[in-house]
């Protein structure tokens, strides 16, 4: 039986957790910081450390030139150039690349303030959620340091029930967008370094002991077992009572946390309708622990591999996909439901069923979209090219990061991939990078596949980490970084892996409008041969089991960046 992809290919020419970490945020009692913020630009970073390099915050009594402070000067006289009501607006979430022309380049430091009223009430605490602040934040509430994150699209959170004040709190965030070799990502990426505080800032009202943490998942091997974990924070052991209500399967579960707050459970449950691309079924769950009830709409489907096929609820099925970057339409770090929706309602007219999120992980609001849309989603963390393997750092950075997205989005059916990196240089130390981030991810969530984007060397699929992953994926351009297209029906790929293959990335770029002979790079009928001939070789790559094409992308944010629509078509027997 023959598979068909038609895909409407859009092209660019472009130059160029953590520990206590909240989950299902969006249904839990919080109150947003999104709106207007004040912003100062500090280049030298003169608001955070004196002339000798002295940092402010670690100062027993910063000096007031220290931004988090947020000070007034009380007279004319007074040498305290700074005023954060005074400075400019910039509406959060946003970066402020596309927000403020003479930043469209900028990197380097920004300080970020918000004021803000909170009325907590007895016995309640609260808590600063930042969705996602690219790449350095250093957060302060009324003066005082929450800490600091580093990683530009993982969520974070820190308590501040025993700082927040009835009136005039003030919220204000250093971020570094600066990258550096040690990061994650290094320094070279193809992706535009959008700066700023990215995703919503959010506070989150909670009861003296609550449910932080949770997962509510099909077993691993057993289809007709539901199972997981409930996390209690500050657990109260003579209130203890936590429920599991499905209604829809008639599952009413009760139990209680150990000591250390953690209910581990297995139910049982019959005539599930399964999550597909063809019936995304969402089940309304509840989470009642000590009456205080949290909701979720969870799907339960399988995902695994046998042999050189995937098999989602135990069928096999070749992903028919498309590679997304985070970008709106206008220009900028996409953050939005809206942006989420335009960008899959994309992808779900060009006949995909499955997207590959690159290469970080993407604001939440498009995971639980593809959750309603039935769109399967590869998640990836910015382990990307020139990574220092070496560094012990570097490494608990992936992990982080990793953790953080594993924990924001484990409960989503949706997500059928946890990728560890893309386009990395082999070498041991690359290697055993990469093998303990996979050991890492299964301890976490056993139930999903691993992979990574690899490259190949002369139509061998052979890369060892390929030895740790349950799917070998690998990015290849005949004919745009080298090859010859009139060669491409000759051209035949080997593996020693009897495992699913994709084809994580392939393509080239066109400007609009061009147009020429088929031998000539840039014009749309070079384009169209190339797509033509790629597919030809594709289709006789081993285990070929899915693809995703480089990419979904429409963006003015370069006055050189032209689009080009071109329209193929994939035939998997």
């Amino acid at each position: 039986m023959k598979k068909f992809l038609t895909l409407l290919l859009l092209t660019s020419f472009v130059i160029g957790h953590s520990q206590g970490l909240i989950s299902n945020v969006p249904n839990r009692n919080t109150t947003s910081l999104n709106g207007v913020w004040n912003y100062i630009i500090d280049p030298y970073q003169t608001g955070f450390y004196s002339f000798h390099l002295d940092q402010y915050d670690k100062q027993e009594k910063p000096a007031k030139g220290a931004f988090f402070n947020n000070y007034h000067a009380q007279n004319k006289q007074e040498l305290v150039e700074y005023d954060f009501d005074k400075s400019p607006t910039i509406t959060i979430p946003g970066d402020w690349n596309s927000q403020v022309p003479e930043l469209k380049y900028y990197e380097g430091n920004v300080w970020f303030k918000k004021s803000f009223d909170y009325n907590l009430k007895d016995k309640k605490r609260l808590f600063l959620y930042l969705g996602a602040i690219n790449y350095k934040a250093d957060v302060y509430l009324n003066g005082k340091k929450l800490g600091a994150h580093e990683g530009g699209f993982t969520p974070f959170n820190y308590e501040v029930t025993s700082i927040v004040k009835p009136t005039g709190n003030y919220l204000v965030i250093k971020v570094d967008n600066t990258l550096h070799k040690e990061d994650i990502p290094t320094i070279n990426t193809d992706w535009w370094n959008y700066g700023g505080i990215t995703r919503d800032v959010t506070l989150i009202e909670e009861e003296s002991s609550f449910v932080e943490d949770y997962n509510i998942q099909l077993k691993k091997g057993n289809a007709n077992v539901i199972s997981g974990f409930i996390k209690i924070n500050n657990l109260d052991a003579s209130k203890n009572q936590i429920s599991i209500s499905i209604p829809k399967l008639k599952i009413n579960f009760k139990g209680k946390a150990d000591s250390n707050g953690i209910l581990n459970f297995e139910i049982p449950a019959k005539k599930i309708s399964y999550w597909s691309p063809e019936s995304p079924k969402l089940y309304d769950v509840t989470v009642d622990f000590n009456g205080k009830k949290l909701n979720d709409k969870i799907g339960f489907r399988t995902i695994e591999t046998q042999g050189d096929k995937i098999l989602l609820n135990g069928k096999p099925i070749f992903l028919r996909g498309i590679s997304i970057h985070e970008e709106n339409a206008k220009g900028g770090r996409a953050n939005s439901e809206e942006d989420a929706l335009r960008l899959l309602n994309w992808a779900k007219e060009l006949g995909c069923n499955y997207v590959r999120l690159a290469h970080y992980p993407h604001n939440e609001n498009i995971i639980r979209q593809a959750d309603k849309m039935g769109l399967m989603v590869w998640e990836e963390i910015p382990v990307y090219w020139t990574v220092e393997f070496t560094n012990k750092n570097t490494y608990q950075n992936a992990q982080d990061q990793l953790t953080a997205a594993i924990t924001r989005d484990k409960n989503r059916a949706s997500i059928i991939i946890w990728s560890m990196a893309n386009e990395t240089p082999v070498s041991d130390a690359r290697n055993n990078f990469i093998t303990n981030l996979a050991t890492h991810t299964k301890s976490l969530d056993n139930t999903r596949l691993i992979s990574a984007a690899l490259l190949t060397h002369n139509g061998k699929i052979d890369d060892e980490i390929g030895k740790s992953l349950d799917i070998i994926a690998f990015n290849q351009y005949l004919g745009w970084y080298g090859g010859n297209l009139e060669d491409a029906e000759k051209i035949f790929w080997t593996t020693p892996y009897n495992k699913p293959v994709i084809v994580s990335e392939f393509g080239g770029d066109a400007k609009a409008g061009f147009h020429g002979e088929k031998n000539e790079r840039w014009t749309e009928e070079y384009q169209e041969y190339l797509y033509i001939q790629n597919l030809k070789m594709i289709e006789k790559i081993p285990h070929l089991s899915g693809t995703s094409p480089w990419i979904l992308l429409i963006s003015d944010r370069q006055k050189d960046c032209c689009q080009v629509f071109r329209t193929v078509t994939i035939v998997k027997d």
